[in-house]
């Protein structure tokens, strides 16, 4: 019943604003909405950590330690999404980039978007889960596009047309994993349901798991933003809404990246974690050296945060290679801080673009000292996200390098350190440009209201509580590294 109500309430949610959208405060229900379901999701974790998974809608459903945590995830992002995307509407119908009738869409597809994603981490079957990942593309296109400019347009087809080769390549490796099964001896009806492919594994046939591991990281790590398949993220990151902005690099990177654990984990199963081991180390250095060559030459903030989104992918891509539990505890305590380091950035970002009035880096001055609150703001994200301490991106990235020695990839962490100097450099570089210096008029601008600073101000105290009292999250992170290291 509670893994049946987390993804039926977004749904819910959705089909009120469509009814009630005339309604003045019909935009606050999907911030309720999405709040319950961060509140049902932390239930949830109690639960599993105590008495171990659940399930839901007749077994379609499965919320184990690893689901659940995704859950919690998508709460913490979608609430501060929804939050913020009632005051981007506000701002787009002031400015006419919007009607009434185009933003209630816009909410029923965010709606949408949330419940693809909880059905993604909830699916007990792998197949459900690729057509969740498979539904979150073509809600988010629209989204992307949402505000119909030639630069959101475009970007919407090539989110589309990349991510969708991508996502035909992870169903040909779904295919192939379930020709796998049948032949282990799995009966046809379950041959694709998680508990059966983790029990058969071990009979698998190594040649045709090799080939479908490898079609899936390559399909579901065009969703990530992995490279090489990684050319649509900056585009489509940049265009959208913040508040999209925020969700699809927040928590839509990571749902498509907790398809990849799932598969690791049947794949070690059959072969062995070396070779799971090399595909993602290679991708993962790929996408470390891509994000700090393009970052150095970046004039375009919210694109300066969408490639920044390729390096944390790879950091977590290195950190599943090492695959002990270690760290995937860290990889998972990662996803949270960089979802909502991310998220408070690409939401901060929206509120200085229509402040500023453009996006380019040589466009934006004296942020501190003009708007000390969108600065500070800013600015705080950006330690947060460059992983300094306390934030919780220090207290992972620490420990997934620890592990990566441990398991012999040293030298693949110490070529990781370089790159993230290499971005930290260049990122502080566009950052000092954007806020430090004198201002330069005397006018005052109007400091955002009250009800968008503070959400963004303790969110990013959650993130520093997180990397510094991790204990509140230690049972739930052991567990759930345990369901994918077995």
């Amino acid at each position: 019943m509670l893994l049946s109500l987390v993804l039926l309430l977004p749904l819910l949610g959705g089909a009120a604003i469509a009814v009630g959208w005339r309604h003045p405060s019909v935009a606050w229900v999907a911030v309720a909405t999405n709040a319950v379901v961060l509140a049902l999701g932390v239930a949830a974790a109690v639960r599993v950590v105590g008495s171990g998974p659940l399930t839901g809608m007749s077994g379609l459903l499965r919320g184990d330690a690893l689901s659940v945590f995704m859950v919690v995830v998508i709460g913490v992002i979608s609430l501060l999404a929804s939050w913020f995307g009632i005051r981007t509407m506000a701002l787009d119908l002031a400015a006419g980039r919007s009607t009434p009738g185009r933003s209630t869409g816009y909410g029923v597809l965010v709606q949408a978007f949330v419940a693809a994603m909880l059905l993604a981490v909830l699916a007990a079957n792998v197949a459900v889960m690729w057509m969740a990942v498979e539904a979150t593309t073509v809600v988010t296109t629209f989204l992307v596009g949402h505000r119909r400019t030639k630069g959101s347009l475009e970007a919407s087809w090539k989110y589309i047309v990349i991510c969708s080769v991508g996502i035909a390549l992870a169903f040909f490796g779904t295919v192939l994993v379930y020709l796998a099964s049948l032949h282990a001896g799995g009966h046809s009806a379950d041959a694709l349901d998680w508990t059966s492919l983790m029990a058969n594994a071990r009979n698998f046939d190594p040649s045709v798991m090799r080939l479908a591991f490898a079609l899936l990281v390559l399909g579901y790590g065009t969703k990530v933003g992995l490279a090489p398949m990684h050319s649509w993220l900056p585009d489509a990151h940049s265009q959208a809404p913040a508040p999209i902005s925020a969700l699809m690099s927040g928590v839509l990177l990571t749902v498509a990246f907790y398809a990849i654990l799932r598969f690791k984990a049947v794949a070690d199963l059959t072969l062995g974690v070396s070779f799971s081991r090399a595909l993602l180390v290679t991708v993962a250095l790929l996408s470390l050296a891509v994000a700090a060559s393009l970052l150095l030459t970046q004039r375009d903030y919210k694109r300066m945060l969408a490639y920044h989104s390729i390096e944390h992918m790879g950091l977590i891509a290195l950190g599943a290679a090492a695959g002990i539990p270690l760290a995937i505890a860290a990889v998972l305590l990662h996803i949270l801080g960089h979802g909502i380091a991310k998220s408070v950035l690409f939401l901060t970002s929206g509120e200085i673009m229509a402040a500023e009035g453009t996006t380019e880096i040589d466009g934006v001055r004296a942020l501190v000292a003009r708007r000390p609150a969108l600065g500070g703001v800013f600015g705080i994200g950006l330690l947060a996200l460059l992983g300094m301490p306390p934030f919780s991106l220090f207290t992972s990235e620490l420990i997934m390098v620890r592990a990566e020695f441990e398991v012999g990839l040293g030298w693949a962490a110490v070529v990781a350190v370089v790159a993230m100097v290499t971005i930290f450099i260049a990122v502080a570089g566009h950052a000092r440009h954007m806020l430090l210096g004198p201002s330069t008029t005397e006018d005052t601008p109007p400091a955002p209201p009250r009800w968008v600073s503070v959400p963004l101000v303790s969110a990013l105290v959650c993130c520093g509580l997180i990397g510094v009292l991790a204990w509140p999250l230690s049972g739930l992170l052991e567990a759930a590294a345990h369901v994918v290291t077995k």
